[in-house]
C-alpha cells in the first residue's frame, strides 16, 4: 500500500510539474487574437487596439474588425473617440468581441515620448488632433491647420504665401535669443525646430500630439522646453486581413484675394500728393487733369484667382505578420501674387513585419522634392506701395522703368516676373528602421537608427535689361547666385521597457534608454555680377566679371548624448505617478558645462474611482493632476562659445595685405538655458460622457537666459554673450467637447478652446531695459526688452493729434512745429520730442487665445465651422511710415481723406506735407488694436451610401466642399493681423519680434472640391 501511495504521490508530483511547465509555456506563449469592435448601433470602423505598457496597436477595418500579436498575460485596451474605453486580460482567447459605450475624451489611446497612454491614465498634459482634424482644412502643411485646435498652442500664420511656415507657441515663448519653436518628432525621430514640414503630406499623419508641461517633455531634456509635437504617420493596422486598401484622396482649390487696406484712389491720390507739394514750396507733380494720368491697380496687375492641385493615392494593408502603407502625393500651388509658388511630390512607405512570436522589425520611409518658386517682388513695397499714376510701359510698349515724382528708378514688378528668377529646390530623405524584441513577457527592448538627407539649392538672376537700371544708364550686366545647403544627420534611440502588475491593485511601467544623435551641415555659395547675357542665366556663373565674384563656404555641426528613464505607477487606477529624468550633453557647449541634468515629477488622482464617487450619474471621470519639473534650450548654435576670426586688412611695407582679427570674444562658461514648470490641472467627463472638460494652470520660469551684455571697452568688444536673465510665462488653458445631440439620424457636436498666457521679463542682467533694433529703418526704441514686462513691448511716444493753433504750439515750448502738423508728448518736458519720451504702447501677446468649432451630421451629411481668434494683443503697422506720415510719393491710407486742411481745422489726421520720416518719431499711431474673428473653416461633405448603391469593393465614398479663410473681421489698417514681417532666419530677433505688419502676403481665401475613395 504504501509502495502505492508512494507512486500515487511521484505521479501528483510529475502531474504538477507538468501542469506548472505548461503553465509557464503558456503565459509565456504568443497568440493571434481576432475579433470585433461595435457599439450598440454596430460596428466601429477605425477603433484602436492596444497592447497595454507598449507601442503595438492596430485599427478596426470598416467591419469593426481588428488581428492583433499578443501574450497570454498581455492587456487589451480598446478606445474610440467618443467612447468609454474597455481593457480586456488576453489569457487563453484567440477572439474578443468588445462593445463600447458611448463616452468622451478620457479614455481615448494618445501619443507620448517613447509610448502610448490613454487619456485616463495620463499625469502630463497633451493636446490631441487627429487625421479627421487635419484633413479638414485642406493645406500644404499641417501646422497651418492647428489654429485653435490645441489650448495653450498659439499659432501664427506669417504669411499667405505657398508653402509659408507658422509661428507655433506652446504656453508663451521661454527665450529671448534662441529659438521659441516647439521641437518636431515625427515617429520617434527627432527632427529639432527647424524641420521645413512641407517634407510631409498631411494625409500620411495619423494623429498630432502636443506635449505640454514639464512631465510630458522632460522626456527630451535640454530641447522640449518650448513644448514638443509628436506626429505619428499612418501604418496598415485596421485594414483587415486580406486585399489590400486603396484610398484615393482628390482636391482642387481656388485661391481668392482677401480684402484689401483702404487707400486713396487715382484722383485723391494726386490731390493729396499735390496739397503736399505746395505746403513744402516745391513745384506740384500733377498739374494737368486727374483723368488724364495713368491709374493702374499694381494689387490687379500682378494677382488673381489661383488654382492648387493636389492627388494622393495610398495603399495599406495587413496580415499575421506584415502591415503597410504606401502612399504617393503631388501637390502643386500657384500664388496668388505671381511668380510664387509651391510644387511638391512626396513618397512613403511604412512597414512592420513580424519576424518571430517575440521579434519585430519595420521602417519608415519618407522621401520629397519640392520646388518653390519665392516671389520676384514685394507685396508690401512695391505692389502695395506704389502709386497709381506710376506707369507699367512707356510709350514704345517696353517696360518702364522710372518714377518721375520721386525722379529715381523704378522697380517695375511686371519686368522682373519676365526676367529674373528666384527659386529653391529641396530634397529631403527622412527614415528609421527598427528592431523590437520581447525576450519575456511584459519586456520589451526596441532600437532604431534614424538617418536624414537634407539638400536646398537656391538659383537667383537678375536681368541685365531690367527697366530700372536701363532707364538711369547702368550697362554693367545682370547678377546671379547659386546657394547649396546639404546637411546629413543620424540619430539613434535605444529603449528597454518593462511593464508588471503587482498583484490586484499595482501595476509599474519602467522605461530607460540612451539617444545619439549628429548632425552636419555644409554650405557653399557662389555670387556672380556683370553678367551681359541672359541666356545662360545662373548657370553660367562664369560668364561674370571675376573682380565682382564672391565665393563662400561654412560648415557646422553638432552632437548630442541623451539618457534618459522613466517610471509611471498606477496604484487601484486611483492613483497615478509618474518620474522622469534625462541627461543631456550637447557639443555646442564647452567642456565643463556640456552635460545637465533634468527631471521631473507628477502625480494624478482618479477621483472617480473613489468609493464616495460610486452612487453619483454627474462624473463619468474625475481627475485632478499636477506636475513639477526641468527642460532645457540650447538656445545656441554651434561654436558660439568660441571666439570667432574675421577678416581685416592691414598694410605692410606700404601695401594692404589680409589679415584676420578677433570679432567675438569666446565665453566657455555659457550653459543652457532652464525652464522650471508647474502645472496644475483638472479633467472632468459629465453626463455619461457627453461633455469633456480639462483646465490646466501653469507657471513656467526659464532662469540663465543668454544675452548680449555689454562689457568694458577695454576688451576690445563692446558686449559678449552671457546666461544672465530670466522670464517667466503663466497662464490657463480650457478645453470643452461636448455632444449636444445624438440620435440614428442626427449628431451635433462642439469644440471650444480658450487660453491665456501672461509673460514677463524678471531680470536683464542687471539692466532696467534693453532696445532691440529689429527694423534697421525704423531703428532702435520702439521695441524694447523691460523688466517686468513682456517679451518684447512696443515703444515710442504718445501722438496727440494735430496742432490746432500757433498760440499751442508756443505754449509747448517745442520748435519746428506747424499748424496742422503732429503733436507728440513730450514727457520730460525738456522741449525736445526723443526716446527719453517713450511709453509702453502695447504688447504683441493676446488676453485670450481662442477656438470655436461645431459639427453636424445628418444621414449621409456633413458640415462643419470653425472660428478661431485672438483679443487683447497689439501689432506694430511698420506702413504707417510710407503710408500715413510719410512724404507723397506712397500709397497713402484712407484714413487721410479726413485729414488736417484749413476747410477741417478739427481733423487729428496731420495735414499734407507736415511730416517726414526725419522728424516723425516712432509714435501711439503705429500701434494698432489685433484682436481678430476668423471663419477658418467651413465643410460641407456627403458620405455615399455605397453598400446601398451596390458599389462593391468600395469601402467608402465621400465628396466634400470645403471654404478657408473666408471671413475676417480685424481692426488694423492693414486688416490683416497676423502676417508677421519677421521670423527665425531672416532677423536676429525674429524668435521674438512678433506682431510686426507690413503689408506681408495676403492669406488667400480658399474654395476647396475634393473626393476620398476608399476601396
Amino acid at each position: 500500500m504504501e509502495k502505492i501511495k508512494l507512486k500515487s504521490n511521484k505521479l501528483k508530483s510529475r502531474v504538477c510539474t507538468l501542469l506548472f511547465t505548461l503553465g509557464c509555456l503558456t503565459a509565456w506563449s504568443q497568440q493571434t487574437v481576432t475579433g470585433t469592435v461595435s457599439d450598440e448601433d454596430g460596428p466601429l470602423p477605425g477603433a484602436s487596439v492596444v497592447v497595454k505598457g507598449t507601442t503595438t496597436g492596430v485599427s478596426t477595418d470598416f467591419d469593426g474588425n481588428f488581428t492583433i500579436e499578443a501574450n497570454t498575460d498581455d492587456t487589451l485596451m480598446f478606445s474610440y473617440i467618443g467612447y468609454a474605453g474597455q481593457e480586456i486580460r488576453v489569457g487563453n482567447q484567440s477572439t474578443i468581441n468588445v462593445i463600447l459605450a458611448a463616452d468622451n475624451k478620457l479614455d481615448e489611446v494618445v501619443v507620448i515620448g517613447y509610448g502610448t497612454s490613454t487619456k485616463k491614465d495620463l499625469t502630463g498634459s497633451v493636446s490631441s488632433v487627429s487625421s479627421e482634424e487635419i484633413t479638414q482644412i485642406p493645406a500644404s502643411r499641417v501646422d497651418q491647420v492647428l489654429q485653435g485646435r490645441a489650448a495653450g498652442v498659439q499659432v501664427t500664420q506669417a504669411s499667405g504665401a505657398p508653402g509659408a511656415g507658422t509661428t507655433i507657441r506652446v504656453r508663451g515663448g521661454n527665450s529671448i535669443t534662441g529659438s521659441n519653436e516647439p521641437l518636431f518628432v515625427i515617429d520617434g525621430i527627432v527632427v529639432g525646430t527647424n524641420f521645413n514640414l512641407n517634407n510631409i503630406n498631411p494625409s500620411d499623419i495619423q494623429s498630432l500630439e502636443i506635449l505640454k508641461d514639464a512631465s510630458s517633455i522632460a522626456i527630451y531634456g535640454s530641447r522640449g522646453a518650448n513644448g514638443v509635437v509628436l506626429v505619428t504617420t499612418k501604418s496598415g493596422r485596421g485594414t483587415g486581413t486580406g486585399k489590400p486598401e486603396v484610398s484615393v484622396n482628390l482636391f482642387t482649390s481656388m485661391q481668392m484675394l482677401p480684402e484689401l487696406p483702404d487707400i486713396l484712389t487715382r484722383e485723391e491720390q494726386i490731390a493729396f500728393t499735390n496739397e503736399h507739394n505746395t505746403f513744402r514750396g516745391v513745384a506740384i507733380p500733377f498739374p494737368d487733369d486727374p483723368s488724364t494720368y495713368p491709374d493702374n491697380d499694381w494689387v490687379d496687375l500682378t494677382t488673381g484667382p489661383a488654382p492648387i492641385y493636389n492627388a494622393d493615392v495610398s495603399i495599406s494593408g495587413s496580415s499575421e505578420n506584415v502591415n503597410y502603407y504606401n502612399s504617393i502625393n503631388y501637390f502643386n500651388q500657384e500664388g496668388i501674387v505671381n511668380s510664387t509658388g509651391i510644387e511638391k511630390f512626396i513618397f512613403r512607405s511604412n512597414l512592420d513585419i513580424n519576424l518571430s512570436d517575440k521579434l519585430k522589425a519595420g521602417f519608415r520611409i519618407n522621401y520629397s522634392r519640392l520646388k518653390n518658386n519665392n516671389g520676384l517682388t514685394s507685396f508690401g513695397g512695391n505692389l502695395f506701395g506704389t502709386l497709381r499714376t506710376q506707369p507699367a510701359f512707356n510709350e514704345d510698349g517696353t517696360f518702364n522703368g522710372f518714377n518721375d515724382v520721386v525722379g529715381s528708378p523704378f522697380n517695375n514688378p511686371l519686368a522682373n516676373f519676365e526676367l529674373n528668377t528666384n527659386e529653391t529646390f529641396t530634397n529631403n530623405l527622412l527614415g528609421t528602421a527598427y528592431l523590437e524584441y520581447k525576450p519575456a513577457p511584459g519586456w520589451i527592448i526596441r532600437s532604431t537608427f534614424s538617418p536624414e538627407f537634407n539638400n536646398v539649392k537656391r538659383n537667383r538672376f537678375n536681368s541685365s535689361q531690367l527697366p530700372g537700371n536701363l532707364a538711369v544708364g547702368i550697362t554693367d550686366g545682370g547678377n546671379a547666385s547659386v546657394r547649396t545647403v546639404a546637411s546629413v544627420g543620424w540619430n539613434n534611440e535605444n529603449t528597454i521597457q518593462y511593464n508588471t502588475q503587482l498583484g490586484e491593485n499595482h501595476s509599474l511601467t519602467v522605461l530607460g534608454g540612451a539617444s545619439f544623435q549628429k548632425v552636419e551641415t555644409e554650405i557653399t555659395e557662389a555670387e556672380a555680377a556683370g553678367i551681359t547675357s541672359d541666356a545662360t542665366g545662373f548657370n553660367n556663373l562664369g560668364n561674370s566679371d571675376p573682380i565682382r565674384s564672391v565665393v563662400t563656404s561654412d560648415y557646422n555641426g553638432f552632437q548630442i548624448a541623451s539618457f534618459f528613464g522613466r517610471i509611471n505607477y498606477d496604484y487601484k487606477d486611483k492613483y497615478l505617478l509618474t518620474l522622469v529624468g534625462r541627461t543631456d550633453g550637447s557639443s555646442v557647449f564647452a567642456p565643463g558645462n556640456k552635460y545637465n541634468f533634468y527631471p521631473s515629477v507628477a502625480a494624478a488622482w482618479n477621483i472617480n474611482e473613489e468609493e464616495f464617487m460610486q452612487n453619483q450619474s454627474l462624473f463619468s471621470n474625475l481627475k485632478l493632476r499636477a506636475s513639477w519639473g526641468k527642460s532645457g534650450n540650447q538656445a545656441i548654435g554651434p561654436y558660439r562659445t568660441l571666439g570667432v576670426l574675421t577678416e581685416a586688412n592691414t598694410t605692410l611695407n606700404g601695401a594692404e595685405v589680409p589679415g584676420l582679427t578677433l570679432g567675438r570674444p569666446s565665453n566657455p562658461n555659457l550653459q543652457w538655458e532652464t525652464t522650471t514648470s508647474l502645472d496644475i490641472a483638472l479633467e472632468a467627463s459629465l453626463f455619461g460622457g457627453r461633455i469633456f472638460t480639462e483646465f490646466n494652470y501653469y507657471q513656467k520660469e526659464t532662469n540663465d537666459l543668454l544675452l548680449d551684455v555689454t562689457i568694458p571697452r577695454q576688451t576690445g568688444f563692446t558686449s559678449q554673450l552671457q546666461n544672465v536673465g530670466a522670464l517667466e510665462n503663466r497662464g490657463w488653458e480650457l478645453l470643452i467637447n461636448s455632444t449636444n445631440i445624438s440620435n440614428d439620424n442626427f449628431n451635433w457636436n462642439s469644440t471650444v478652446t480658450l487660453a491665456r498666457n501672461k509673460n514677463e521679463i524678471l531680470d536683464l542682467g542687471g539692466q532696467d531695459f534693453i532696445d532691440l533694433v529689429v527694423d534697421p529703418i525704423i531703428g532702435s526704441g520702439n521695441t524694447r526688452l523691460i523688466v517686468g514686462e513682456s517679451v518684447p513691448v512696443f515703444t515710442g511716444v504718445n501722438y496727440l493729434g494735430t496742432w490746432k493753433s500757433q498760440e499751442e504750439i508756443d505754449a509747448s515750448g517745442l520748435t519746428s512745429q506747424v499748424v496742422g502738423g503732429s503733436r507728440f508728448e513730450d514727457l520730460n518736458g525738456d522741449g525736445i520730442i526723443s526716446t527719453e519720451d517713450n511709453v509702453v504702447l502695447g504688447s504683441p501677446f493676446p488676453d485670450l487665445i481662442f477656438g470655436f468649432e461645431n459639427s453636424f451630421s445628418y444621414k449621409n451629411v456633413d458640415f462643419s465651422f470653425f472660428f478661431q481668434g485672438t483679443t487683447g494683443n497689439e501689432v506694430f503697422n511698420l506702413r504707417m511710415r510710407n503710408h500715413y506720415f510719410n512724404r507723397a510719393e506712397t500709397v497713402k491710407f484712407g484714413d487721410l481723406r479726413d485729414r488736417w486742411t484749413p476747410d477741417n481745422p478739427t481733423s487729428n489726421i496731420p495735414r499734407a506735407g507736415s511730416d517726414s520720416v526725419t522728424n516723425t518719431p516712432i509714435n501711439s499711431e503705429y500701434v494698432e488694436d489685433g484682436s481678430h474673428i476668423r471663419l477658418k473653416a467651413v465643410r460641407l461633405a456627403y458620405n455615399f451610401p455605397t453598400d446601398k448603391m451596390g458599389l462593391d469593393g468600395v469601402k467608402n465614398a465621400t465628396i466634400y466642399l470645403n471654404g478657408s479663410n473666408l471671413l475676417l473681421f480685424s481692426k488694423t489698417r492693414l486688416i490683416e493681423p497676423e502676417a508677421n514681417n519677421f521670423n527665425e532666419g531672416n532677423n536676429q530677433f525674429g524668435n521674438i519680434a512678433l506682431g510686426f505688419l507690413d503689408a506681408n502676403y495676403p492669406n488667400p481665401r480658399i474654395i476647396t472640391l475634393g473626393l476620398n475613395v476608399t476601396f
